[in-house]
């Protein structure tokens, strides 16, 4: 495991490393946006992602995380999720409170911090395919690569089955 990590991201690896689960983290500047990565990633291998922190008019609250290229219907995914009302992004203060994140560093890893299950996490099956899933460590200042089966493992141990859907 690697060593000097800044705490926001520490309780994360050792999660990780209780589960057995080797990744690789690649530091660089921090990052706010899809266009940003693409700018600052250089080569790195692998599927790159973006993460949606949606909610609906009742509450409820799904962490969408799609390929990065995907352009998201709001509509029809509100049909397909069931939402009541239009989905809405949730806001700064509620995504920290929920996921212990802020705008920018939204990724998978932070049902590590949604202990009651309050958010409904949908993955785009596409990201089953690839070799690695590229996701912010808790932080966009560093991008962790792990394999689609030990992010689904992660995630199950977090008590997080994503919903897999088609986009």
């Amino acid at each position: 495991m690697e060593t000097g990590h800044d705490e926001v991201e520490r309780p994360l690896f050792e999660q990780l490393g209780k589960l057995g689960i080797a990744v690789q983290t690649h530091r660089h500047p921090a990052l706010m946006t899809v266009a940003d990565s693409k700018a600052l990633r250089g080569d790195l291998p692998g599927l790159h992602i973006k993460n949606l922190f949606l909610r609906d008019k009742k509450r409820r609250m799904w962490l969408v995380t799609v390929l990065e290229d995907r352009q998201i219907d709001l509509k029809a995914l509100r049909r397909e999720l069931g939402a009541q009302g239009n989905l809405s992004f949730g806001s700064a203060d509620l995504l920290q409170e929920v996921l212990g994140v802020s705008p920018g560093a939204v990724t998978p890893f932070s049902v590590l911090h949604d202990q009651d299950q309050r958010v409904t996490t949908v993955l785009d099956r596409a990201l089953l395919a690839g070799p690695v899933v590229n996701a912010h460590p808790l932080h966009n200042r560093a991008t962790t690569a792990i394999a689609p089966a030990d992010l689904l493992q992660f995630m199950a141990a977090c008590g997080h089955q994503p919903l897999l859907m088609d986009f």
